[in-house]
């Protein structure tokens, strides 16, 4: 059988995809990317490497219970296998916080050979943006997509919260509690990125592809 490829293509920015990221898009004969309701991000991102290649997408509605979309996925997918490669494209990293995850372990059920390529994670790409280092020696860091919890933020230097949309407010209470300083990035790398420090103006953003990053 050929091989299924899961890609992280990163938080927005088309430079930032690997190399091994667009070799294996050249290659593979079949692409498969989540359904948006708008303009997918993760297709644009990849748009330049994807030309003539057949597209498939699948449909995971946010908030609900996918299980069985995720396994009539897979049966797709090992469909499509027979006749060719193909890949799966995800924004960031297949394996931090994603939808691939989900669709990765249904795969293996089938017994389907895959192979996971990273990429730049949001919380990476805006520790970069800001120039504010992750970790330095004996350091720790926090990632979460919830409130982190208050005896979590004592032990460690650096929080990244993915999501922070959903309960901006007590998440910024707490981290100014524990004395962080920190940072909302909306859609980093993106063309329309936003970088905001002030509490009043971060509680006004109102979009699911933002990072909250908080060090002490």
């Amino acid at each position: 059988m050929n091989r299924f490829y899961g890609i992280g293509v990163g938080p927005g920015d088309p430079e930032l995809l690997t190399l091994k990221a667009i070799r294996i898009l050249k290659e593979a004969e079949y692409l498969f990317i989540p359904k948006s309701k708008d303009n997918s991000m993760a297709k644009n991102i990849v748009s330049e490497y994807i030309k003539d290649r057949e597209i498939i997408e699948l449909e995971f509605p946010m908030g609900e219970d996918n299980s069985n979309r995720y396994r009539e996925a897979a049966k797709d997918i090992e469909e499509k296998l027979l006749k060719g490669n193909a890949a799966f494209i995800t924004l960031g990293d297949p394996m931090t916080y994603s939808t691939y995850i989900y669709l990765y372990r249904e795969l293996k059920t089938l017994g389907i050979k895959v192979e996971t390529i990273p990429g730049i994670n949001a919380y990476s790409a805006s520790a970069s943006r800001l120039n504010i280092p992750l970790a330095i020696k004996s350091e720790s860091i926090y990632i979460t997509d919830s409130i982190p919890p208050k005896a979590v933020l004592d032990e460690v230097e650096t929080v990244c919260i993915f999501k922070c949309n959903r309960r901006k407010k007590e998440i910024i209470e707490i981290l100014r509690e524990k004395k962080f300083k920190f940072y909302l990035i909306k859609r980093v790398s993106h063309i329309d990125e936003e970088i905001i420090s002030d509490i009043d103006e971060m509680l006004k953003i109102d979009d699911y592809m933002s990072i909250i990053i908080g060090r002490k």
